[in-house]
């Protein structure tokens, strides 16, 4: 493939709809604009992350609302989107401040997506737990960041503060 037909290619993966939705996606985001983030998902769409695990339909939806509306000073950057029909990926940088501890973040992340009929149907986000957890926990990262038990621990705060959520919300 010349490089003028593999940039031209990569144009038109740039220019996708899907990856138009993904852009709409992280601007949401940083604007803490839950509503316009949870439209993108399909009903039964799947997230997981090394926070929270894999979460399902209306806890995917949940998630972003809780965090979008605990936000104080979220600052979103995404750069990297692609997309086709079928998957994209993006990779994107969050910095706030970690609500529970009061500590300040920044999480670079990389995410997967896999699409159906123009909505997410699944969507991962990797980042180094440990990288994280250093931040946002200070200290008590090293027991908690650093080994399965905490890790899990960490993650089912994460849940809980989920359900708690999604409880007050019904």
């Amino acid at each position: 493939m010349t490089p003028w037909l593999a940039a031209a290619r990569l144009r038109a993966v740039a220019t996708h709809p899907n990856a138009a939705a993904l852009e709409r996606f992280y601007r949401a985001f940083g604007a803490c604009d839950a509503a316009t983030m949870n439209e993108l998902y399909a009903p039964d769409a799947t997230f997981s992350d090394p926070a929270f695990g894999t979460l399902d339909g209306e806890q995917v939806r949940a998630m972003w609302t809780m965090l979008t509306s605990q936000a104080t000073d979220l600052k979103i950057t995404a750069s990297d989107i692609t997309a086709d029909d079928a998957q994209g990926s993006a990779h994107w940088r969050a910095e706030y401040t970690f609500s529970a501890t009061g500590r300040h973040v920044v999480n670079e992340i990389d995410a997967t997506f896999r699409f159906r009929d123009g909505k997410v149907v699944e969507h991962h986000d990797r980042f180094s737990f440990w990288r994280w957890s250093r931040q946002a926990l200070g200290p008590a990262a090293f027991v908690m960041g650093s080994n399965p038990l905490g890790h899990a621990l960490v993650t089912r705060r994460a849940r809980g503060r989920l359900d708690a959520f999604m409880a007050k919300s019904a």
